[in-house]
């Protein structure tokens, strides 16, 4: 499953949809599905980097 690490838009507040908890502004790992593609086209996330999982 690929992930990606994002952070909110500055002075933008972003809940995860599953906990309701509010994207801590240092940036989260989450996963890489529509919710958060979403919010970055949108522009209320910034992405910092882009991981894939290894499978051993």
């Amino acid at each position: 499953m690929r992930t990606i690490k994002i952070k909110p838009k500055k002075g933008l507040l972003v809940r995860d949809p599953l906990t309701r908890e509010p994207l801590k502004t240092a940036g989260e790992i989450k996963p890489r599905n529509t919710y958060w593609l979403r919010r970055i086209k949108e522009g209320s996330a910034i992405v910092i980097e882009l991981k894939k999982e290894q499978v051993s």
